[in-house]
């Protein structure tokens, strides 16, 4: 320079002007550099390191104090640190986009293993609830017809329904099958008296004095035979309508 502007007054200025040009130049390229890697560090925050980048950075900082040979050097090393950092950060956010498809997919099968196992325990429990129902049809449709009580009760009748209900705690569904028991076997007459088997009164004892237990009155009151047979009925039956299906099964009870 020195050489140039010994040759003329011009030639000062025109050097001048070259310098001028070339540090704005310079500081052009240092300003590119340093917004193009603030942008890579904030990116790379909590990824990885960008300590060298930002050394570089600060280093720009004070453009206006370097000269411009030393301003395109460090251009260049934040150039270059820029490139790493994002490659680097790429490649996190590359592994953290798999390992985020991988647990979208586990819990997208797990989901679909838990509905379809729900799936098949509804399957499951609607199999299991119509095998029960077609058990309780078929026992229903199994069971044999009990008979209904009358309309009209008799004197013994009414004794026998007051009876089971306060002794044994019998209803209704239970005095309709002993009151076609009692149809069967006597007619409800307490002078019921089979000759070829010497079975005696409304439930048929066999012998007739086995009604004694209940009361001296056996061959005459009612209640007394009605008493004893409800007891027969309990103690080998359990109910009425047992003793029934038993009546309809071999002729007797």
């Amino acid at each position: 320079m020195t050489a140039l502007a010994s040759s003329g007054a011009g030639h000062d200025e025109q050097l001048e002007l070259n310098a001028g040009r070339l540090r704005a130049r310079a500081e052009q390229a240092s300003e590119i550099a340093v917004s193009g890697a603030s942008v890579v560090i904030a990116a790379a925050q909590g990824k990885t390191d960008a300590t060298g980048l930002s050394e570089s950075v600060a280093a720009l900082s004070h453009v206006t104090l370097l000269a411009p040979e030393r301003i395109f050097e460090l251009v260049d090393v934040t150039t270059t640190e820029t490139a790493n950092v994002q490659a680097s950060t790429t490649e996190v956010d590359r592994v953290a986009a798999e390992q985020a498809a991988v647990a979208q997919a586990s819990a997208e099968a797990a989901a679909a293993e838990a509905a379809s196992a729900e799936a098949a325990a509804a399957e499951a429990a609607s199999a299991e609830a119509a095998a029960a129902e077609a058990e309780v049809a078929d026992a229903v449709s199994a069971a044999p017809a009990r008979p209904s009580a009358p309309a009209d009760l008799n004197a013994a009748q009414q004794i026998a329904r007051q009876l089971m209900a306060n002794q044994y705690g019998w209803g209704d569904d239970q005095f309709g099958c002993l009151v076609s028991l009692w149809d069967k076997e006597s007619g409800w007459n307490v002078n019921a008296y089979n000759a070829s088997s010497g079975a005696t009164g409304i439930p048929q004892a066999l012998p007739g004095n086995k009604m004694a237990s209940a009361g001296a009155d056996w061959q005459t009151n009612p209640a007394t035979q009605i008493t004893w047979g409800l007891g027969y009925i309990a103690s080998r039956y359990s109910t009425p309508c047992a003793a029934w299906d038993k009546s309809e099964a071999s002729g007797w009870y």
